[in-house]
């Protein structure tokens, strides 16, 4: 008895001893959390391929004389023709701006030929590189510029651009984590049906988020890793989706021990035992998956794939230790008013994925090909996605520096307003330019700024920004320049969709072969991991192709992110497989006691389809608070990567997978002693469902 007293003891000190390492870890964490900010940039270098022509103009650019001025352009405009008052009020305004702040050169302004806009380049070296320095003067230089009665003034070019997707991504922070907090507060409330127990996974969550945070700080500072407003944001959404759906999996788990032994310790002991397992191999499934990004040359992916990686491993790691420890110590009275008796029977119900089973049951062939079919179809939508989208066209509300963009390519039709850069070796800038010039497409060129080593001629294109006139100019420019490094916006856009390809052909493939290992290695068998892996490449493939029927039609997206591809074949496939495991794993451990594969199959989908529902809507529904955010490339992807979890969670795991797995039996484990062991099928049950489970 003294043993066991001792033994006891050990095991009520253990969530004590947990929740005191948190503490620690969090008081060394947390600053470092607090400095992300500080790291993050969104920068076009940050988000460019790493490789490319486009990426070492603007790193070169910023070396050259000059090259940290902030370019802008003030463009006034009035339907039907600018007043001599307009152009007063104009002129004013610039000679202004001009005595506040040291300008490279006086503005001079530029009409247009229809007399209704004329614009003023603004060029300041202020800044420097400061980015809030810049900012600052973006914004007081469009205090100064102001319309009124008709006359519209709008500040554009590159600086003020920098500026509003800086503000853009720097408010992504706040009211995408507040939004993800509030969604899954909800989602728990519903679940649980507690006043109490929904906060606990939700602090928790809160928590792993800020050392994900915290973590990330010192990847960047030990690697250099890219830290940017997108990939944080990612994180966010990521630590708080699959943080919940763990902490889901394991408090039903729990619950149902509470009923079975007396000491809430000994009860979460035996539910770490039991979901334990599943719980990593799928959180390692979508860490490994993410880290696959790694392969990316663009920068933006190949940063995204370490800091995903980092905030599934810490939700990981708190939804396995910190919320025991804190269940524990509240003991059963968090589930109040559902509190889970030692001893107590649960109510019995039928269960509704039970009876989805037992439907498939019954005609499983059928059943397979028309979820094949239904998912095959919706895939065809995916031809049915436009082009990339356009840098005017990314933000959902227009902001001030788009506005005059899109103002001076109405106003000049007759040139290019964007561009663009060429930089070519400074001892034969002269022949360059000349080279230049006589390439079709090219309006006009000029020298720029010079440096020891290079020099920036300025190229106008007879065609439009980012259209196929001009994008062919900028591949005949760099076919015909020799030597010489071809850049700008639009010819960054060119490279950004070029690499996308490149790294769809590169990472896909290793995507699929690190989640096969993992699954193999998993369920002892080659024909479950395969099935498991086609599910979830067609949901990929449905979910893109929903998103082509909707993202112009119905959102009035110009265009598609030409990441999108990628980026959503990587988070569905991970998570995808994620509820995979969760289900293909019961199932195995049914057929080793013995059960037949159908009957292990129903029973894997009766016991894990609610839980399984539960986290699918809270994860689906965390990835759609992107869709509230300003960037048409995170509306996309939040739409993309929520509509393929629904789809796996309600489709695939519901019926495709158990069907298949119920039309193929034993042979679902080939080669493994699964297949060849022969079973024999226990007595049926009627399906029951705890009434307290998720």
């Amino acid at each position: 008895m003294g043993a066991k007293t001792q033994r006891g003891a050990r095991r009520r000190a253990v969530p004590w001893v947990v929740l005191g390492l948190w503490v620690v870890l969090l008081a060394v964490v947390v600053p470092f959390a607090g400095k992300t900010g500080d790291v993050q940039r969104d920068r076009a270098v940050d988000y460019l391929p790493a490789n490319a022509d486009s990426t070492q103009v603007a790193r070169i650019q910023e070396q050259l004389p000059g090259g940290e001025a902030t370019e802008l352009v003030v463009v006034y405009h009035r339907e039907g023709g600018l007043t001599a008052a307009d152009k007063t009020t104009a002129q004013t305004q610039i000679d202004q701006i001009a005595g506040q702040h040291e300008l490279v050169a006086p503005p001079e302004a530029v009409p247009s030929k229809s007399g209704d806009t004329l614009f003023y380049p603004v060029v300041s070296n202020e800044p420097g590189s400061d980015e809030k320095l810049r900012d600052a003067l973006v914004g007081e230089v469009r205090e100064v510029a102001e319309g009124g009665g008709g006359l519209s003034v709008d500040v554009g070019g590159p600086g003020a651009l920098a500026t509003d997707a800086s503000e853009v991504y720097n408010a992504l922070d706040g009211p995408l984590l507040y939004t993800t907090v509030a969604v899954v507060a909800i989602l728990l409330i519903l679940i649980y049906r507690s006043p109490l127990l929904w906060l606990v996974p939700l602090v928790v969550a809160g928590i792993a988020d800020a050392l994900s945070l915290g973590v990330t700080y010192g990847l960047h500072q030990a690697f250099d890793i890219t830290v940017s407003g997108q990939s944080t944001g990612i994180m966010t959404v990521l630590v708080f989706g699959a943080g919940t759906d763990y902490a889901l999996l394991l408090i039903a788990r729990y619950r149902e021990e509470l009923r079975r032994q007396e000491r809430p310790s000994d009860a979460m002991a035996t539910a770490l035992r039991g979901c334990g397992p599943a719980i990593l191999a799928s959180s390692g499934t979508v860490a490994a998956g993410m880290l696959c990004l790694l392969a990316a040359d663009l920068n933006s992916s190949s940063g995204m794939g370490p800091t995903a990686a980092v905030g599934v491993l810490c939700a990981l790691v708190a939804m396995t230790t910190l919320l025991p420890a804190l269940l524990v110590l509240l003991g059963r009275r968090v589930f109040w008013p559902l509190i889970p008796a030692y001893g107590s029977q649960p109510k019995q119900r039928r269960s509704l994925f039970g009876a989805m089973g037992a439907s498939v049951q019954r005609r499983p062939i059928a059943v397979l090909a028309t979820s094949a079919a239904v998912l095959g179809a919706l895939a065809l939508g995916a031809f049915n996605l436009s082009g990339s989208v356009k840098q005017e066209d990314s933000f959902t509300k227009t902001p001030e520096a788009v506005r005059a963009m899109t103002t001076l390519a109405e106003a000049y039709p007759e040139r290019s307003t964007q561009p663009v850069t060429v930089l070519a070796p400074t001892g034969e800038a002269a022949q360059v330019l000349d080279r230049a010039k006589g390439v079709d497409g090219v309006a006009a060129a000029e020298q720029g700024r010079s440096g020891d080593t290079w020099t920036e001629i300025s190229v106008i294109a007879e065609d439009p920004p980012q259209s196929p006139g001009e994008t062919a100019t900028i591949e005949e420019l760099r076919a015909t320049l020799d030597g010489s490094l071809v850049g700008g916006p639009s010819a960054q856009q060119l490279d950004l969709d070029e690499t996308n390809a490149r790294d769809t052909k590169v990472v896909v493939p290793i995507v699929l072969v690190s989640v096969l290992l993992i699954l193999i290695v998993l369920l002892r068998s080659l024909v479950a991991p395969l099935l498991l892996t086609a599910a979830v490449v067609a949901v990929w493939g449905a979910a893109l192709g929903i998103g082509g029927l909707v993202f112009e039609p119905v959102f009035g997206f110009e265009g598609s992110d030409p990441g999108l591809p990628l980026i959503s074949f990587v988070f569905l496939v991970a998570l995808g497989v994620d509820y995979g495991i969760f289900l293909m794993h019961r199932m195995r451990e049914e057929a080793l006691k013995g059960m037949d594969t159908p009957e292990a199959a129903l029973t894997a989908l009766r016991t894990t389809g609610a839980v399984i529902a539960s986290a699918g809507l809270v994860l689906a529904a965390t990835f759609g608070v992107l869709m509230n955010m300003p960037l048409v490339q995170l509306v996309e992807m939040g739409f993309v990567i929520a509509v393929g979890v629904l789809l796996d969670t309600f489709l695939v795991r519901t019926y495709l997978v158990t069907s298949a797995s119920m039309a193929l039996g034993r042979k679902v484990w080939w080669p493994g002693p699964l297949s060849k062991k022969p079973q024999a099928a226990p007595e049926r049950t009627e399906p029951l469902l705890t009434a307290g489970a998720p």
